[in-house]
């Protein structure tokens, strides 16, 4: 029989992994040339606390 996981140590876990990669997010952003009106994408793995800032900016 598998051992019961209580709450408590679910919120202990998820501090522990505070500082892994699960807080930051992948995203993809396009980008048109003025020139050729082509469209090219912009990958990177951000912070998801900077997803805001990233789409701001051009």
């Amino acid at each position: 029989m598998a051992k019961k996981v209580s709450k408590n140590a679910r919120v202990a876990q998820r501090a522990a992994n505070a500082g892994s990669g699960r807080d930051h997010v992948k995203v993809i952003k396009s980008i048109k040339d003025p020139k050729t009106g082509k469209y090219s994408y912009k990958e990177v793995m951000i912070h998801k606390d900077a997803v805001k800032d990233f789409f701001a900016s051009k």
